[in-house]
């Protein structure tokens, strides 16, 4: 029999799962979870890059499985394994890291349970489906002492990061305000049945926290983002990467004071629950962030579509895809113009930053750690609740939520369905 005190030493020990040393020249040990679009996007990233090595794929539905089986295979040589199930992932000591790219409403989970297990962890934006499994999640990187980067991959493009700098340096003076803009063309969804679960896909698994639901390709395929079980409306699809760099640009690292939103879901008789044109404020006191989210047919701000414009007290600095302008002085002349010949969006570099902090086991070298991703992502959220709620919300930025405001705060959470529950204690 282990004695009290045995026992004890024997917990403290799993508590934190011992890392693997890396030598200049070794891999990492990687699985994807979620074969997507995006997951599949993985594939075709971490297959560039010579510090990892996919070991395998994991998705609730055998065909993705197979289909992305096939493609590491044919992009590296290499035959990875297939798991059904990402808690068999999770058991598979040779695993090193998991690389997730499931639905919004998997990813804290999925985070924590891989910290749990011992696994280095890049998830997807945004890094939580509400507030407060996000806290969670930061709770359990410190904990277990993980390597856990989320997928802004704006904070490792050179031109964004030097963008940022210039807007901290003074380059458009004090900035006041920050605006982001996500007008991305969004088509009717339409409606599609409730019918049997296809052969192959583990639906029970595939809903995991969110509560179990009839099966429609409308809540499967890519539309899950419109149904507040699994998504959080543009605002924290294509948003959130804005989000995060208007966040970033205006030097704030905290919650705002306030929030209100408003919007609707206008000119569409169909499944979608999210809202296709939002505008929010975030107000923190000595600047402003306003956000904005039109999904029907519009037109530019200063050429932008998806991007961010910040406001200084000596001009402005326009910022996407395209690269970043600043205008000074009342003439509003072009002073800085570092245009790209093409857009870009490689997500490579983000990549690579979280497999060297794997190797260095220094979560500082993370362009994105969790508490920054959990943080944009909680703009999102606050974003929502105020839509939701149809109010303006008074915000403690020390403790994330809402003062004396017993119905936002039950909002901070969700009803987590068994056994997929984001435990209190990680």
């Amino acid at each position: 029999m282990i004695n009290p005190t045995r026992r004890s030493i024997l917990s403290a020990a799993l508590a934190v799962p011992a890392s693997r040393l890396f030598g200049a020249n070794d891999r990492v040990n990687l699985v994807i979870i979620g074969i997507g679009g995006r997951g599949t996007d993985h594939i075709k990233e971490y297959s560039k890059l010579n510090s990892c090595r996919v070991t395998g794929i994991c998705d609730v539905n055998q065909a993705a499985r197979e289909r992305g089986a096939a493609l590491v295979e044919k992009l590296t040589g290499s035959k990875p394994n297939e798991y059904p199930d990402m808690r068999k992932v999770f058991d598979d000591k040779s695993v090193d890291a998991v690389s997730i790219a499931t639905p919004n409403h998997w990813h804290a989970l999925a985070t924590i349970w891989g910290c749990q297990a011992g696994k280095d962890v890049y998830v997807e934006k945004p890094a939580s489906h509400e507030i407060w499994e996000g806290r969670k999640m930061i709770e359990a990187a410190d904990k277990y002492k993980r390597m856990v980067q989320v997928g802004s991959q704006g904070r490792s493009i050179p031109y964004k990061i030097k963008a940022m700098q210039l807007l901290h340096d003074g380059a458009i003076g004090k900035v006041y305000m920050a605006k982001g803009l996500c007008y991305k063309r969004r088509k009717s969804i339409g409606h599609t049945p409730d019918e049997p679960v296809p052969a192959g896909i583990d639906w029970d698994n595939f809903l995991g926290p969110a509560p179990m639901r009839p099966f429609s390709m409308n809540r499967y395929k890519y539309n899950w983002h419109w149904f507040w079980d699994t998504g959080n409306g543009d605002i924290g699809n294509q948003g959130v990467h804005e989000m995060d760099l208007a966040r970033w640009g205006l030097n704030k690292n905290t919650l705002p004071n306030s929030v209100v939103s408003t919007g609707g879901k206008f000119a569409y008789e169909d499944d979608q629950e999210t809202p296709n044109t939002q505008v929010a404020t975030f107000d923190y006191g000595d600047s402003r962030l306003v956000f904005e989210v039109r999904g029907l047919i519009t037109n530019p701000e200063q050429g932008i579509m998806v991007g961010n414009i910040f406001y200084g007290t000596d001009g402005f600095m326009t910022l996407d895809e395209k690269g970043y302008q600043i205008y000074k002085g009342e003439k509003k002349e072009k002073v800085n113009d570092e245009s790209l010949k093409e857009e870009t969006w490689d997500t490579s570099p983000h990549m690579q930053n979280f497999l060297d902090a794997v190797k260095s086991r220094d979560n500082k070298h993370l362009a994105a750690r969790v508490d920054i991703g959990v943080t944009s992502a909680a703009l999102c959220h606050l974003a929502n609740i105020s839509y939701r709620l149809k109010r303006e919300l008074a915000v403690d930025p020390a403790k994330w939520s809402f003062p004396h405001d017993t119905e936002a705060n039950a909002m901070l959470t969700r009803k987590y369905r068994a056994p997929y529950i984001v435990p209190d204690k990680v």
